[in-house]
């Protein structure tokens, strides 16, 4: 498979934008996929800011494997990085951020207070890639509607700072790439979970790697939400011809519409239908 490349003109402004306001920003939250956290860290982003306190936020945990996503934490945690996980749509992310952005940033606020410049709020730069949940996460943390959100990636398209409360200060960005994909299976892997358009790739690789995925590491999952044989993933026509006949995906003469199926396939995909899943596995070699 070619490298994948997607990189629109709003991407590489933001990217001169975060370069920008890193002077005046205290810390970096880094919103990650808590699915695919490895696919969902942007390199060239992390060469701009890897001077600055980070904090990792493994967002959408309540999409991702309870198991496996234990497992990312202690990872992170072993590498001496500060890492927690939220879910955006419901709870209360601030209860979790914030003190944990504060203990980061105590070394700071102790240097200024013994300057003796007034407490103000700390200012926090909010990044990650496209449809990561930015503005969800954001949302919640004001607990406001501060940010517009969507089910596409690329909805924020402009910098903008929101004022969480008197403690803290945020810059929203917009999602952003890197320009291609050196392994296709990353490009894969942020398709799948729709941190970049479809029509980016063939819709059919995208779908065939997410039953490959769910075949291997979530056995039975998609026998038992179509009802069907087991998966053969040397025959994964028959697995569609199956689904497509459960669901009434036929085309007329009776044949499977299988562009259909493979739509709703990855719809299904993206919205749990087949429960909790990670799509990377935690290094163990730490």
């Amino acid at each position: 498979m070619a490298q994948i490349q997607w990189f629109p003109g709003h991407m590489a402004k933001a990217r001169r934008q975060v370069e920008e306001k890193l002077s005046i920003i205290d810390i970096v939250f880094v919103l990650l996929d808590a699915r695919i956290p490895k696919a969902s860290e942007n390199p060239m982003l992390f060469e701009i800011i890897k001077d600055k306190p980070i904090l990792y936020i493994l967002n959408k945990s309540d999409l991702a494997d309870e198991l496996e996503l234990k497992r990312w934490l202690e990872y992170y945690q072993s590498l001496g990085l500060n890492a927690v996980a939220v879910n955006s749509i419901e709870g209360e992310s601030s209860k979790v951020i914030v003190p944990v952005a504060k203990k980061i940033l105590s070394p700071v606020f102790e240097k200024e207070a013994k300057k003796g410049m007034r407490p103000r709020p700390f200012r926090a730069m909010v990044v990650g890639i496209p449809n990561v949940g930015k503005s969800a996460f954001i949302n919640r943390l004001a607990k406001r509607p501060a940010a517009q959100t969507g089910d596409k990636p690329g909805v924020t398209k402009a910098q903008k700072y929101i004022r969480v409360d008197e403690d803290l200060e945020l810059l929203d960005n917009p999602g952003i790439l890197w320009p291609k994909f050196e392994d296709p299976e990353v490009g894969l892997k942020l398709a799948l979970v729709g941190s970049i358009k479809d029509d980016i790739m063939p819709i059919d690789d995208i779908a065939l790697y997410g039953i490959r995925y769910l075949t291997t590491y979530y056995p039975g999952r998609i026998e038992k939400r179509y009802s069907i044989d087991k998966v053969d993933l040397d025959d994964i026509v028959k697995t569609l011809d199956q689904i497509g006949t459960k669901r009434g995906a036929i085309l007329p003469g009776k044949h499977i519409d299988y562009d259909r199926v493979i739509k709703l396939f990855l719809f299904e995909f993206r919205n749990q239908k087949f429960g909790r899943i990670c799509l990377e596995k935690a290094p163990k070699n730490v």
